[in-house]
């Protein structure tokens, strides 16, 4: 599986301020940390990206390749200035994150797809907001893909987004990611690939159930059909449900474990906020 390393975002305590300080020693840290703990893949997030936007965005870009030149980048900012200036200077493949089914993210990300050779994440929901269960994140899914093909990208460069919520306010919803990525393979042949920010699932829980949580969703995930996923590389607990999928797709017990950690964490931490 695709591991993503999240860390270098500009809502860090420590990379927010370096990128704004144009301070590559943090950021390069950051990506060797990363790397080393197994990223494939690095995400680098400045968020809205209103100012100075295409700058902040060519210094870590150029940073980051200087720390770990063989690892891919996938950029994730919501200033089509930026992200251009961004795919611009990759030396290998990058990733857009992300589009969506709106129209208005579709015009304004697909094209820059196609122009600069770049896979594509693509968030299952629409303009009317956040998908409610599995069927509507199909239906979003859909639209995604008559997308691609009708701005010429092809449809092998999309990692589908069913979008992860935090299961304090919204425990339904992991089941119905999980729906989502099996009925997301069933969309093309050969299968699209599929992606989660795995972080989304613990928002709002305390320290210490985070990382059970979220590993023991991934074990669900995986044997569903997941292929990516943005997540911290250096967590020992998740990335060993990554390096053991193989073990996770042919051992039922170990799927039953994970959805046990997954049932009784959501509890606390429901009953936490509470």
């Amino acid at each position: 599986m695709l591991v993503i390393g999240e860390k270098i975002n500009i809502m860090s305590k420590t990379i927010g301020p370096a990128m704004k300080e144009r301070d590559p020693e943090p950021i390069r840290q950051m990506a060797l940390r990363q790397v080393e703990g197994g990223a494939n893949v690095l995400d680098v997030n400045l968020g809205p990206a209103t100012k100075n936007g295409p700058e902040i965005m060519e210094f870590v870009v150029r940073t980051v390749q200087e720390a770990v030149p063989d690892i891919r980048l996938c950029l994730d900012t919501m200033n089509p200035e930026a992200m251009e200036a961004g795919l611009r200077i990759c030396d290998l493949q990058p990733i857009i994150n992300s589009t969506s089914a709106e129209r208005a993210r579709l015009e304004t990300f697909l094209p820059l797809a196609k122009t600069y050779e770049a896979e594509i994440i693509g968030l299952a929901m629409t303009e009317a907001g956040v998908s409610r269960d599995a069927n509507e994140r199909l239906m979003a899914a859909t639209e995604i893909m008559a997308a691609m093909m009708e701005f010429g990208v092809p449809v092998d460069r999309l990692y589908l987004d069913p979008l992860l919520l935090p299961i304090s306010v919204a425990q339904q919803q992991a089941t119905e990611a999980i729906e989502s990525i099996a009925m997301f393979k069933q969309l093309n042949d050969p299968p699209l690939k599929t992606v989660v920010g795995l972080s989304n699932i613990y928002n709002g829980c305390p320290e210490h159930v985070k990382s059970p949580l979220a590993a023991g969703l991934l074990a669900l995930l995986i044997p569903a059909g997941l292929d990516a996923a943005i997540m911290d590389p250096n967590d020992d607990l998740q990335m060993a449900v990554v390096n053991t999928d193989e073990a996770v797709l042919s051992q039922d017990t170990t799927i039953e474990k994970s959805m046990s950690v997954l049932r009784n964490e959501t509890l606390y931490c429901n009953s936490y906020l509470d």
